[in-house]
């Protein structure tokens, strides 16, 4: 088990945002946390990641690295790719003194490969797509040969054509690293072809768990709803 959440709870300003929630993430599957603006979503992966602090419930997690993707890539504008998707390996205390800078050169362009951009390294951020950008931010976040990858709203702001990209890549990488990942969105097309399981939130409590083909079902009014945009059902829109 690489991911297990249990009786998960967040409070804000007296609203638990994150409401007694658990689920787990096996080795090599992929979650999809789906739901309305508001529902608790991102406040899972920063959970997960440790960039918050639960007020109780349990987070477990198996040994190794556990790699997050920002929703806007989130690269270093004055570094290049190849020093952006180096930098842990640089800088973080257990890692700098592990790898010499031939061995550093090899991981990138092997993870830069990996993501389709051979041959990149020295370009900046600003020379690149959204979508290679985000692509970049994929060869980061796996450098460290991560247990677990969390992303956090993977195909925001591109188009059509790069958002497939960008799910088949996650599907690729998934398989690659045999990685236990968190996908956040709000897209049925990365729904339907990146996960295996989805978690659907709304108020902070989880309203449905399944496949993507039972939430296409539409059995409950909750995934009736999100499946159908519709203003009506139970879900009420909220803001983050």
């Amino acid at each position: 088990m690489s991911i297990e959440v249990k009786n998960l709870v967040k409070v804000f300003d007296e609203k638990r945002v994150i409401d007694d929630v658990s689920f787990k993430v096996n080795n090599g599957e992929t979650l999809a946390v789906v739901g309305f603006s508001g529902s608790g979503k991102s406040t899972i992966l920063k959970l997960i990641c440790g960039l918050l602090e639960p007020d109780s419930g349990e987070i477990i997690t198996s040994e190794g690295d556990i790699a997050m993707v920002f929703q806007y890539s989130a690269l270093f504008d004055s570094m290049n790719v190849a020093d952006n998707i180096a930098f842990a390996l640089r800088e973080r205390k257990d890692l700098r003194n592990k790898y010499k800078e031939n061995d550093i050169k090899r991981i990138v362009a092997e993870k830069l490969e990996l993501v389709g951009l051979k041959g990149i390294e020295n370009k900046f951020p600003s020379e690149l797509s959204g979508g290679m950008q985000k692509r970049v931010s994929f060869a980061r976040a796996i450098v460290t040969e991560p247990n677990s990858i969390l992303y956090d709203e993977p195909t925001s702001g591109l188009d059509p054509i790069s958002s497939t990209l960008i799910e088949d890549y996650i599907v690729r990488l998934k398989d690659e690293t045999n990685a236990a990942s968190v996908v956040v969105t709000h897209q049925m097309s990365t729904i339907t072809r990146t996960a295996d399981r989805v978690v659907m939130l709304y108020d902070g409590k989880i309203v449905f768990e399944g496949t993507p083909e039972e939430m296409l079902r539409q059995d409950t009014p909750y995934t009736k709803q999100f499946v159908t945009a519709s203003l009506d059902g139970p879900m009420h829109m909220m803001t983050e």
